[in-house]
């Protein structure tokens, strides 16, 4: 799997970038797309606008953890893993009995775009299971990932040379695509364009990079944790105008 967001819509944390200040060896979005479908040929590229790919293959697909994508009305989104209570999410949201994991999700999103009187982690906790999902909305210029509290599902994420942002369940497609401008996507979090990096069982706390450094103060990598020291003085509620303010600004863009 792979999708890669040009800055301007996904806005990816500048802490990604702390390994490889310096540093020259990421590449730019169509080539690690390039790469992508070099390495998986048989794959499925969606080209989105302005200069937005999400791709997905079968390659090396864990039978536990499937890998899906799924297109309704201009939504894109990519599902790996499996929920352990569709049958009570289906119902929830008045969906058929043939509505995939992909389509549960994208009818939540919808259900926050449109009316919801909760935040984003309300939603994501009730998906019981391990996964991790990329969600794009290509109306609204709205980003939304996410992974269970677990990491059972495998979920990078990193900078291409331009600040596009990349994310991908392949490790190598990660590496040579950004170089050292990567880390796992925190797992128990979600990301939303506008928002930034919540934790879904914390939401009420900041989530911060943390660097690790060699005996030089080198920094090798960085990854995310919640802060349980620091609260944030208040979060955006969705279904509010100022909630989806930046995602309605850059599709003005």
């Amino acid at each position: 799997m792979l999708a890669v967001f040009a800055k301007a819509v996904g806005k990816p944390p500048e802490e990604l970038r702390l390994p490889a200040m310096g540093s020259h060896n990421s590449k730019a979005p169509q080539q690690i797309v390039k790469n992508f479908q070099s390495l998986y040929p048989d794959s499925a590229v969606y080209n989105l606008p302005n200069g937005n790919f999400m791709a997905l293959c079968h390659v090396d697909e864990s039978p536990i953890y499937p890998r899906s994508i799924v297109v309704l009305d201009d939504i894109f989104c990519i599902f790996m893993g499996a929920l352990a209570n569709v049958a009570e999410l289906r119902h929830h949201y008045g969906l058929p009995r043939q509505a995939t994991e992909a389509m549960i999700v994208i009818e939540a999103y919808k259900v926050l775009r449109d009316r919801a009187p909760y935040p984003p982690d309300q939603v994501v906790k009730h998906l019981d299971g391990k996964f991790a999902f990329i969600l794009f909305d290509a109306k609204a210029y709205t980003l939304f990932i996410a992974r269970d509290r677990d990491g059972s599902v495998e979920l990078q994420w990193g900078m291409a040379s331009d600040g596009s942002l990349v994310c991908s369940d392949d490790p190598i497609i990660i590496r040579e695509g950004c170089g050292q401008a990567r880390a796992a996507f925190p797992p128990g979090c979600i990301f939303i364009n506008g928002s930034g990096l919540t934790s879904f069982d914390h939401p009420l706390h900041k989530v911060r990079a943390v660097a690790h450094e060699d005996d030089s103060g080198n920094i090798l990598s960085v990854y995310f944790q919640v802060d349980l020291y620091t609260k944030i003085p208040s979060i955006p509620r969705s279904g509010s105008a100022a909630n989806w303010a930046d995602a309605a600004e850059l599709k003005g863009e």
